[in-house]
């Protein structure tokens, strides 16, 4: 119809990306009871950051309709008409919430550029959860051909007997988030994990970039 009409497609763009909600992330995450919706795991320049999503935000449902995964919804997006105003609910820190967001076009999608963060001059290093961390310096952004701008934890080593090797975390990736807060320095890190702990939980919710793709682990505390 959208070729008939206009000669082009024109599809719905919320401009997010997103990863489908795991069994392991349901105790992870505050008011989280089943596996189900879309996780975001980066908002760049578009529709959704200027309606203010996050990375980290539990998309719940699409246009008054429940969203079941990210197949689901990315169906919903592409067929929804562009420039209509939506409303988007999502789960973020334990409560839902409402975003008007107008979508855009999908042809027309840019990517955006990253936050410029700051970090520590000289780099910490330590052993925490199976993984050897370090921050991040000059030399590390130049060795893993990152982004002058990248910022958090690098991954040097995977102890291979520890749950996060299990759950495919590998030297040079890097961990933007922990607790779905930005984690720069090693303290910042320890510092969810004893929030996690002293607010009962058993696994604390980590975003993890390698090469640039962002997606979200769910890290049993067990090993600490």
């Amino acid at each position: 119809e959208q070729l008939k009409e206009f000669g082009e497609t024109r599809r719905g763009w919320l401009g997010v990306r997103i990863q489908d909600v795991s069994e392991d992330m349901v105790e992870a995450v505050d008011g989280l009871d089943q596996a189900a919706g879309a996780m975001v795991s980066d908002v760049p320049e578009g529709p959704a950051l200027e309606a203010g999503m996050e990375a980290g935000d539990i998309i719940l449902s699409f246009d008054g309709k429940r969203v079941a995964d990210t197949r689901g919804l990315v169906r919903q997006v592409g067929n929804t008409q562009v420039g209509k105003t939506v409303r988007v609910v999502v789960l973020r820190d334990g409560v839902s919430k409402t975003l008007k967001i107008v979508l855009g076009r999908r042809e027309d999608a840019e990517a955006a550029t990253p936050v410029v963060q700051k970090t520590p001059a000289e780099p910490q290093k330590k052993e925490i959860l199976g993984l050897s961390l370090s921050t991040l310096t000059d030399e590390l952004r130049e060795q893993l051909e990152l982004d002058a701008k990248a910022s958090g934890l690098v991954v040097q080593s995977v102890d291979e007997k520890s749950q996060a090797f299990e759950k495919g975390l590998r030297a040079g990736d890097i961990i933007t988030e922990a607790g779905q807060q930005p984690v720069i320095e090693i303290s910042d890190f320890e510092g969810r994990i004893a929030a996690a702990k002293e607010a009962g939980r058993k696994s604390l919710l980590l975003l993890v970039r390698r090469a640039g793709d962002p997606r979200f682990v769910a890290l049993g505390l067990a090993e600490n």
